[in-house]
């Protein structure tokens, strides 16, 4: 029971990778805040998940809603010890100069925003805790993607700030780290897929960019994540770790033989 007694406060935690980690964080003995735009994700998740868990409406990018739901995290279990920043967008998958400003405004607002708005609001809970903070990354945001510019650069900006924020919370015991896959099946690599030129191909690419020879579910990320956000991991922090099924080691190579 890795995380017996822990409250985590999970966004985007009802489907794809956010909802793998709330049931690894559940079975770890964790008190869950789940935190979800979508009312029927929600619904979903409620349906599927046991114990002590206190869903939010409420979208990242606002910060009046993460206010609230942070207050009432707080309120509901007396504590907050773990902030995971997993809510994320991936579309539009386009070129710079083919990406809108109202969809650039959005990659940003919710990869990145998001993450300043949870800090905001519950860094004072984790001082108490002497918690920690975890952000969903991505590889891309390392070595970037082809027509996905806006997305990399999300998730570039991800990656240098769990580095400050790891620089500036560590007086007060504060570890700050991120997880960054390569490809997962989940509804939003499933979007991206379509989004693709020769989308037929997508699966077989997917498989063959990661070294180990497959697209894994995401429960080999929550994996990632449980260890990070415990006790386990009390030494580490700023650290962004890969969860890619070594697709860095040849990822480039691939991309040029495949789209």
């Amino acid at each position: 029971m890795l995380l017996k007694n822990k409250v985590i406060f999970l966004t985007g935690g009802t489907e794809g990778i956010g909802f793998e980690c709330a049931k690894v964080y559940q079975t770890a003995g964790a008190q869950l805040s789940i935190i979800s735009n979508s009312e029927e994700s929600i619904k979903q998740a409620a349906e599927k998940l046991s114990g002590e868990t206190l869903f939010i409406m409420a979208d990242v990018s606002v910060a009046a809603d993460m206010e609230r739901a942070v207050a009432k995290t707080a309120t509901n279990f007396g504590r907050i010890d773990v902030i995971h920043n997993n809510a994320g967008i991936s579309n539009p998958s386009k070129a710079v100069h083919e990406t809108t400003g109202e969809e650039w405004d959005n990659l940003f607002n919710i990869n990145v925003k998001g993450i300043y708005n949870t800090t905001r609001f519950g860094i004072e809970e984790l001082k108490k805790t002497r918690g920690n903070i975890l952000n969903t990354s991505s590889l891309v945001g390392e070595i970037g993607q082809q027509i996905h510019a806006a997305y990399s650069a999300t998730k570039g900006a991800v990656n240098a700030l769990t580095k400050s924020m790891a620089l500036d919370y560590a007086p007060y015991g504060i570890r700050v780290n991120a997880v960054a896959p390569a490809g997962v099946w989940t509804p939003m690599l499933r979007a991206w897929s379509r989004q693709q030129p020769d989308s037929l191909i997508i699966a077989n690419y997917l498989n063959e960019i990661h070294a180990l020879g497959y697209c894994p579910e995401g429960d080999v990320v929550a994996d990632a994540c449980l260890f990070l956000v415990s006790e386990q991991a009390r030494f580490i922090t700023g650290c962004i770790l890969p969860v890619s099924g070594g697709a860095e080691l040849g990822y480039r190579r691939v991309i040029n033989q495949s789209i």
